[in-house]
């Protein structure tokens, strides 16, 4: 069972190791930026999220234009993310070995190895987070199929926009 994030609530420590070595905490902006989007994808078995992981590639300038910076991770091992990520070929960090345990306190969904082709683990589901410059959750979406995510574009030009107004709105779905 996973609890889900609120809006607005503090994103959680997440630190996962990355392809090119070393490790990161995804809550923490890097490289000068103020804000973070997290995608989390399921792994290697899914032809979606690589095409999805090769669209962020090709917005990761924009995105980082408005100084939010970038990181994918997943539950895959790093052999699987690392044969992965030779067909996207990102800029961006890519982390691996997500435990199930920590895929769930932001409430990603979770499936079995039946859920997939080529699956040795159970394995979670899509999630898109952008933690502010307070490192709360500005959005929040997460969908227990690789076809149900937004579109990145639309993320950006929202964000864009929201980022370039001077009144700073509270986060959406938020009100308690």
């Amino acid at each position: 069972m996973s609890s889900k994030l609120e809006a607005g609530q503090p994103f959680p420590a997440v630190t996962v190791p990355l392809l090119n070595g070393g490790e990161a905490d995804l809550s923490k902006p890097a490289d000068g930026h103020d804000w973070k989007m997290i995608v989390v994808y399921r792994g290697k078995h899914c032809p979606l999220c690589t095409n999805y992981l090769a669209e962020l590639e090709s917005l990761r300038d924009g995105i980082s234009k408005i100084g939010i910076d970038v990181a994918a991770v997943s539950t895959d091992s790093e052999e699987r993310a690392s044969d992965q990520m030779a067909q996207v070929k990102p800029s961006y960090p890519v982390g691996y070995g997500l435990s199930l345990e920590k895929a769930r306190e932001p409430g990603l969904y979770i499936s079995g190895v039946q859920n997939g082709m080529n699956v040795e683990a159970p394995f979670a589901e899509p999630g898109l987070f952008i933690v502010n410059e307070e490192g709360n959750l500005q959005l929040v979406d997460t969908s227990n199929v690789p076809f149900a995510r937004p579109s990145l574009e639309s993320v950006l030009r929202g964000m864009t926009w929201l980022r370039g107004q001077s009144m700073k709105f509270p986060v959406n779905g938020s009100h308690q």
